[in-house]
């Protein structure tokens, strides 16, 4: 029987409900912010499909943040969400346009958020999400004053931490009760939707499942690539040297890989030979994986550029428009 087949659920789930209400939206499913392709037409179509669309904005300039923020409005009058990079430098102004925009959810990314910024957005009204990649750090963020968190396993694409979700929602998910808590990584269909939210959790974030979107606007060599992998071809980088900390990044194994080796090793001894400063050789190592995935993602260099998928790209075998797929995703939850 197929997925959206399958007997229909008569009752919703009290963490489904919580879900929608905070998000504002008819389904409690988040777009992933994926560097160069949540832009203005995947995130409001996401939106006007009744989830909730999320804009990644990576490395963008202040100006172009708030012109992808402006064009997705054009599309759209349904609610979506921002995500910003912790450690990006330019973090101040774009929460500054994020603020005079007033868009009403940002997702913070990339590491502990300043407390500072929290509190500039939560004074602003506007809700902050946060990624919680353990039981006693989710604790501590709701202190912080986030507004929702989000469990993300290891299996997701991109940037990712050490723990699965399977795991995560286990050690997480019936601890928290303050706030709600969307589950993220390996998220592929619509049972497992089910599965997670009747466990308790508010909705689910999915990335990888949405890059082979008709509105997306990934390569066609990049999409075709998501479409032949299995979920095995996914894997996560490695870390070299401890004293030079790198976030895991899962991607399909390529030439680009190699090249995000070749770079780690260099930047290792000119920070410990040459004396060259840490963060900086960290940003450097960021600044690669923003150029590598343009380069495989809307360049369509698929062998030297960056391909980020999750473990779930197995389960993705054809193109599809956000709204089918959207369907098929909350198939057994409507």
């Amino acid at each position: 029987m197929s997925e959206t087949t399958q007997p229909q659920s008569k009752t919703l789930p009290e963490s489904w409900l919580r879900g929608r209400a905070f998000l504002g939206t008819e389904y409690a499913i988040l777009g992933g912010a994926m560097s160069w392709l949540s832009e203005h037409r995947l995130v409001s179509a996401l939106s006007e499909s009744g989830g909730f669309g999320v804009i990644a904005s990576g490395n963008m300039p202040p100006a172009l943040f708030r012109r992808e923020i402006q064009a997705t409005r054009e599309r759209t009058s349904k609610p979506f969400g921002v995500n910003l990079i912790t450690m990006n430098p330019e973090l101040p102004q774009l929460v500054e346009v994020l603020l005079e925009e007033k868009v009403t959810h940002c997702v913070l990314a990339g590491g502990l958020p300043d407390q500072n910024t929290i509190a500039q957005l939560k004074e602003a009204g506007v809700n902050v999400i946060l990624f919680a990649p353990s039981l006693a750090l989710s604790k501590r963020l709701i202190r912080r004053g986030a507004d929702a968190l989000i469990i993300e396993g290891s299996e997701a694409g991109g940037h990712v931490g050490p723990v699965s979700t399977s795991v995560l929602i286990q050690e997480i998910l019936h601890e928290i009760s303050e706030v709600p808590v969307f589950a993220a990584g390996g998220i592929a269909n619509g049972r497992m939707v089910e599965g997670l939210v009747r466990m308790g959790a508010a909705g689910c974030q999915l990335g990888t499942r949405f890059v082979c979107a008709k509105e997306c606007v990934a390569h066609a060599n990049f999409k075709k690539a998501f479409i032949r992998a299995q979920s095995r071809d996914a894997v996560v980088t490695s870390q070299f040297d401890p004293a030079f900390p790198v976030i895991p990044v899962r991607a399909l194994a390529n030439k680009g890989t190699q090249a995000f080796n070749a770079l780690q090793l260099q930047l290792i001894q000119q920070v410990k030979e040459l004396g060259r400063d840490r963060k900086e050789a960290q940003l450097e190592l960021e600044r690669f994986w923003v150029g590598s995935l343009k380069k495989a993602a809307i360049d369509g260099d698929v062998e030297n550029g960056s391909v980020m998928a999750g473990q779930s790209v197995g389960m993705i075998k054809s193109i599809q428009p956000v709204r089918e797929i959207m369907k098929e995703l909350v198939s057994h939850l409507v």
